[in-house]
């Protein structure tokens, strides 16, 4: 049984970290001024443990996986959550596709950024890094880490993109810290001016150290099964298990018939494969959750105890993320790392508050938010959201909720057509798709910016 303790004692390691940082923001007040989250701390923890050699014989490596699978697991999760009450109406499809149009804008145009920078750096120093090393940022900063480890993984295995898998991770993790740096500043400057609509937003104590008082710890959500018969929790887990189970299956079944399937340069066989799991983990939730309300069994999954399934799942996505990095890598291809964060850093703050300046309504919030998702995850969206509105009071957190289905609609010739085969591609043909659908998703956000609803409540 020895052998079996590995993966099991690393879980246990990532976790140990989770409590040691959540004890330290709750202590150290420029952890709390700063409201550096507690996944954060242990993912930076644990990647200067790794560097240090100093991590029970663990390796960077032993991490990936856990990245992957928690990513997946929280979209996963996220999709058999219902729909919000209320969540329905003018002002939050109007948001939501808004949210989606600059999404969308931002996965296309970090890339370009990514393309450019590599570019530039290589005609400068006679270097011949590859420049989809330089695109795949996008995918570790718009999309995390998730999406950056399956297609990193494709392209290295499938197109020969070398290191494509750990650059990935490297701009997923800066792209969560980025998020913060950028973001907290932006939120608290918010307050501060009198932006934000809820005027009763303030950082309270308890948000300063992350951790409740006894007097206002929230309920975590409600029991639907008698703990007679089955832990409540265990139920919710068994439902996302199906579904992993059902999507392990279906690509089984269907990646062999999908590797005779080409289509110009496009081999259908990559697409169907588990490395983008997490695209049909996806279509396979939002599938099983409508057939479960239209049986009318709806009921039988609760939202609140979904969403810490959600969160937990983000918070060991995050620590795991970070300490993927390889900190040999990282410091061989520093510079033009740094180049390449940098740039998309500022084009996609410039581009998520300046198109939120447009919006007649909302305009900082939805800002923060869609600058989050761009950096980060919906999670992070959430919490930046959150310091501004911290009782959601807007419909803004609501708006997500379509957010996340329109973006598979919106991106799909992105998501699914070029990004898993993209060295396959001329850069010509990227560069004209990828920049006629950043002057489209511009374009779009904007015309639904003017016709998006007051929100009054």
């Amino acid at each position: 049984m020895f052998e079996s303790f590995s993966g099991v004692i690393a879980f246990a390691f990532m976790s140990s970290l989770l409590v040691v940082a959540t004890v330290l923001r709750a202590k150290i007040r420029f952890l709390q001024t700063a409201l550096v989250p507690a996944s954060l701390i242990a993912g930076a923890i644990g990647f200067t443990l790794l560097a240090a050699d100093l991590s029970f014989g663990y390796t960077s490596s032993d991490f990936t996986a856990f990245t992957f699978h928690c990513f997946t697991l929280s979209f996963m999760s996220l999709c058999l959550t219902g729909s919000p009450a209320g969540a329905k109406g003018n002002t939050v499809i109007a948001g939501g596709s808004w949210l989606s149009a600059v999404w969308v804008s931002s996965l296309v145009m970090q890339a370009l950024i990514g393309l450019g920078v590599v570019l530039t750096y290589n005609a400068l120093t006679g270097n011949s890094l590859s420049t989809f090393l330089g695109m795949i940022a996008t995918h570790g900063f718009t999309q995390g880490p998730g999406q950056a480890i399956a297609l990193g993984n494709i392209w290295e295995t499938e197109l020969g993109i070398e290191h494509a898998v750990s650059f990935g991770l490297i701009y997923a993790s800066i792209g969560f810290v980025v998020a913060f740096v950028f973001g907290v500043p932006v939120a608290k400057w918010a307050i501060t001016k009198g932006l934000n609509f809820n005027q009763k937003a303030r950082i309270d104590e308890d948000f300063l150290s992350g951790v409740h008082s006894v007097e206002s710890r929230p309920e975590a959500g409600r029991q639907v099964t008698h703990s007679a018969n089955v832990d409540s929790l265990a139920f919710h887990i068994a439902i996302l298990g199906i579904a992993y189970f059902i999507t392990h299956q279906y690509l089984l079944w269907i990646a062999p018939l999908a590797q005779t399937w080409v289509l110009g340069d496009i081999h259908f066989g990559i697409l169907f494969s588990h490395n983008l799991f997490f695209l049909h983990g996806l279509m396979v939730c939002v599938l099983m959750r409508l057939l479960i309300d239209r049986l009318g069994y709806g009921h039988f999954i609760d939202n609140d105890t979904q969403r810490r399934i959600t969160g937990s799942s983000v918070d060991f996505m995050v620590v795991a993320t970070m300490m993927s990095i390889q900190f040999g890598l990282l410091i061989t291809f520093l510079v033009p790392i740094v180049l390449v964060c940098v740039a998309v850093s500022l084009g996609t703050a410039l581009m998520c508050f300046l198109l939120g300046r447009q919006l007649q309504h909302l305009g900082i919030e939805r800002a923060l938010t869609i600058f989050g998702c761009c950096c980060g995850s919906t999670g992070t969206g959430l919490l930046l959201l959150r310091i501004v509105d911290p009782d959601f009071s807007t419909p803004i957190a609501k708006e997500l909720a379509f957010f996340n289905i329109a973006i598979l609609i919106a991106g799909f010739h992105i998501l699914t057509l070029m990004a898993p085969i993209l060295p396959s591609y001329d850069i010509s043909t990227i560069v004209s798709v990828y920049a006629a659908t950043l002057i489209a998703g511009g374009i779009i956000a904007l015309l639904i910016g003017r016709r998006v609803p007051a929100h009054t409540a």
